[in-house]
């Protein structure tokens, strides 16, 4: 199942949410999965970031997340994203749980993930335009803030008109590594 699919597939068992943290070229990643699939990954996963978004989780989900780092709903995601940060993997193909994000943001999410590949970046309005709301930039910019999937629902991509990186909840210097791990942008130099 691609990143834009329903979501929906066989049932894995084990906790209603699962999640682990996993290191990162880009630091600590927190990731979480239900039955359905991934359903939330955080930058700068320390135990302030872990503590809110297990609330978040627990308050979606009415029910404790449980840690388990070697769940087999997080195994594909953990192998997708090393392969990823690698540079051997362009496009990821996880069933994806869309159960945080609604409404416009998630028409916006799910057209980023199908309609901006690898290397490629699209501006906040055009990919407003996309959906069919042409003056929708700022709402654009208010759904890359709020996507529970960065990396693999790639926000990363969406930048400002005039070329400028725009903002980025992982902060600007993970957007600047991450367009470069692409070939968007040059490496640092140092």
């Amino acid at each position: 199942m691609n990143s834009y699919g329903t979501g929906e597939g066989p049932a894995v068992r084990g906790p209603a949410v699962a999640w682990a943290v996993v290191d990162s070229v880009i630091g600590p990643l927190m990731l979480a999965a239900t039955a359905t699939g991934l359903v939330s990954v955080s930058f700068h996963a320390r135990p302030a970031v872990r503590d809110t978004v297990l609330d978040r989780l627990r308050t979606r989900f009415g029910t404790e997340p449980v840690e388990a780092p070697g769940s087999p709903r997080l195994a594909e995601p953990v192998r997708q994203l090393a392969a990823y940060f690698a540079g051997g993997l362009h496009a990821f193909d996880l069933a994806l749980d869309w159960s945080l994000t609604g409404g416009f943001p998630r028409e916006v999410l799910r057209e980023l993930a199908r309609g901006v590949p690898y290397g490629t970046v699209v501006g906040y309005g055009e990919l407003a335009a996309r959906v069919g709301r042409p003056e929708g930039a700022q709402a654009v910019g208010a759904a890359m803030g709020a996507n529970p999937l960065p990396v693999v629902v790639p926000c990363h991509r969406v930048v400002e008109s005039d070329g400028g990186l725009g903002g980025f909840g992982g902060g600007l210097e993970t957007k600047r590594q991450l367009l470069a791990l692409e070939g968007v942008l040059p490496q640092p130099l140092f």
